[in-house]
């Protein structure tokens, strides 16, 4: 104990050797946490220690605040709980998916909430809300009970220790990018977290957000990406809303939530094909591998690549911009293409309509209506409460019959969504799992499988259906992401975590050719295979695809687009946010009717998520079937002819109400 003393008063009782051995120390456990044992973090060490010291000198920087605050012990404290809380978060999230925390995260924090009893159990939400107020009662403690320093600050030198440290990191992160021990670009976020170390890539997905303003920005630039005169004769493009008179085929477009062939998966075997449907779609329509820019998890990104053209690479690391810059600027996407050959256009997805903010999203991505699940019936849900993709087939039918123009549906399901159990959930499976590395990945390739049977169950009755419809249809199917299962690149068939597949089908004759695409090439193939040629990105992709300058030029257009001046119309956004209905069914009140003491309202198309209103205010309200609701509470009987429909998500939030 002694020598513990001198020990301390010798070289811990220098605040800067102290901040030096706890950022090591907090170092260590944040990437412990990030590889699942003490022993990873280690050899991350030992493999990689100028990486290792650079976070150190990272998480160093944050904790020498204390050296201008006199309640010094509680400020260490303080920020050692923020990288503790970062370290559990990040590890927690990389238990459940293949891609590590980052700030973007924090913007998807509500929808995150919405979904965590499908990830976490009751015990472990428990636990989590009692360490959370563990920590803020120690913290409360502290801070009255904490140590003061006694002796004066002498703020000027420590201001400019401080600063001189600052600056020092500064230098530091220059000769680190310079000189490769870390990078700007993360082509991989969960390789780059793995290489990079969890701090540095944590903070550069704060920093570096939106697109960087690409070298040698300007007007001539950006219109001299197109030189086949493709932009016509004004050397702009000039979107028209017209519709041209043809008949077309109708357009879906259908994204598999986690939707892969499991038999890509080195060292599985199963009791029978788990997708035979969507094999024989592979091996007789047009189709290939797709590169999608995320894994384990980010639908919303392979959506807005395959539905914009653009490719979220260039956008910060990490980044949504279905939760950034689409909240608040249009885009040209596919719907707003279609749009102008006289097209209407519609979204589906069996999940909450605020997920990703897709009701507002989907506005400024040019869609005539959104049909979320808080306008669907007859909703199965999977033994991890997702809903089972089955109800797409009637949604998909509805959107087509609402209207007499050709119409494009872009759908999203969701049955195939992880947590997959470690335990055997499905007693008596559809396909089951005869081997595997260990106990707990049978049963949750199992689980998954079986989910996966039923989706691709799901793609034959829809194709079947197709198939004798009266008019043309198109429909282009493939998965957003690889599961949230433990695999590595060498356990892949093809080599990669970042490939599905997809298939082009129609129920009339188009010629197969096969080709390997990136999610953000998806839609102009299928536009070239149909003979459109309008967009921007649509012609970029179409006729510079095989141009050296490629990315570069994308990239032009999408800053211009996004971020820009828009001189590739001329400096002005030709596109007006929708005023989006949601549903494709409208809901209507006939009647309110009374019987005895209670109310009623009988209408049209209600589901589960219909909710009475009046003046705004939601009325306790039964769901007694698509036809009729019951109010569950006294009100004016003057004012039943004020009351309305609403349609309420589960947190609250009213989506729509009638007229």
């Amino acid at each position: 104990m002694e020598k513990l003393k001198v020990f301390y008063k010798k070289y811990l009782h220098n605040a800067g050797v102290l901040c030096i051995v706890l950022a090591f120390v907090l170092n260590l456990f944040i990437e412990s946490f990030a590889r699942h044992s003490l022993a990873g973090g280690l050899l991350f060490f030992v493999h990689s220690p100028l990486v290792f010291m650079y976070n150190v000198s990272i998480i160093f920087t944050t904790l020498t605040i204390g050296l201008i605050i006199k309640r010094r012990v509680f400020t260490y404290i303080i920020v050692s709980i923020l990288w503790v809380t970062l370290g559990v978060v990040n590890g927690v999230i990389l238990r459940e998916r293949m891609t590590p925390f980052t700030t973007k995260d924090l913007a998807v924090f509500d929808d995150g909430l919405s979904i965590v009893t499908n990830y976490l159990s009751k015990v472990e939400i428990g636990l989590i809300i009692g360490a959370v107020v563990l920590v803020m009662i120690v913290v409360s403690l502290l801070f009255k009970f904490a140590p003061r320093k006694k002796e004066a600050i002498n703020y000027k030198k420590n201001l400019i220790v401080l600063l001189a440290i600052c600056l020092g990191l500064a230098g530091v992160s220059d000769l680190a990018v310079k000189t490769k021990v870390v990078d700007t670009f993360f082509g991989n976020l969960a390789y780059a977290y793995r290489d990079y170390g969890v701090p540095y890539c944590f903070i550069n997905t704060w920093l570096n957000t939106g697109i960087r303003r690409p070298p040698g920005y300007s007007d001539q630039n950006v219109l001299n990406t197109f030189n086949k005169g493709e932009l016509g004769p004004n050397n702009y493009s000039q979107p028209t809303v017209k519709d041209d008179g043809e008949t077309h085929p109708n357009v879906i477009y259908l994204q598999m939530e986690s939707f892969i062939d499991p038999t890509m998966v080195k060292d599985y075997t199963y009791s029978q094909d788990p997708i035979p449907n969507f094999r024989d779609l592979l091996e007789n329509y047009s189709s290939g591998y797709l590169t999608v820019p995320a894994v384990g998890a980010g639908t919303a990104n392979t959506e807005f690549e395959v539905l914009t053209g653009m490719n979220v690479k260039f956008f910060g690391p990490g980044e949504y911009p279905y939760k950034s810059i689409l909240t608040e600027e249009t885009c040209e996407s596919i719907p707003y293409d279609l749009k102008s050959i006289g097209y209407s256009t519609h979204a589906i997805h069996n999940h909450r309509a605020v997920f990703y903010g897709r009701n507002v999203v989907f506005r400024n991505l040019g869609f005539d209506t959104f049909t979320s699940v808080e306008y669907m019936n007859h909703v199965v849900k999977t033994p991890k409460n997702w809903a089972k993709d089955s109800v797409l087939t009637e949604q998909i039918l509805d959107a087509l019959n609402s209207t007499k123009s050709e119409d494009f549906i872009y759908t999203c399901s969701v049955q195939g969504h992880g947590k997959y159990p470690t335990e055997q959930v499905i007693q008596d499976p559809a396909v089951q799992v005869l081997s595997a590395p260990t106990q707990e990945l049978k049963w949750q390739y199992e689980y998954y499988v079986n989910q996966i049977y039923e989706m691709d169950q799901f793609i034959g009755k829809l194709t079947e259906i197709l198939k004798n419809y009266d008019e043309k249809v198109v429909l282009v199917i493939y998965g957003d992401h690889l599961p949230a299962l433990e695999m590595t690149e060498d356990e892949m068939k093809d080599g990669s975590l970042f490939q599905t597949q997809y298939v082009i089908w129609s129920n009339y004759k188009m010629k197969q050719e096969n080709k390997d695409l990136s999610s953000y090439q998806l839609s102009a193939e299928v536009f070239d295979r149909l003979g459109y040629h309008m967009g921007v990105t649509t012609k970029y992709h179409q006729e510079y695809k095989d141009s050296p300058t490629y990315l570069r030029g994308l990239k032009m257009i999408q800053y211009d687009m996004l971020y820009g001046k828009n001189y590739i119309f001329n400096e002005k956004n030709p596109y007006e946010p929708i005023d989006m209905k949601m549903g494709v069914k409208p809901i209507k009140v006939d009647e309110v009717v009374r019987v005895g003491d209670s109310l009623y309202i009988k209408g049209e198309n209600f589901t589960e998520y219909s909710k009475i209103s009046l003046d705004g205010k939601i009325l306790k309200t039964i769901f007694l079937g698509p036809s009729v609701l019951g109010l569950k509470e006294e009100v004016d009987p003057s004012a039943a002819s004020r009351m309305k429909v609403s349609q309420v998500e589960k947190n609250k939030e009213i989506l729509s109400t009638t007229e």
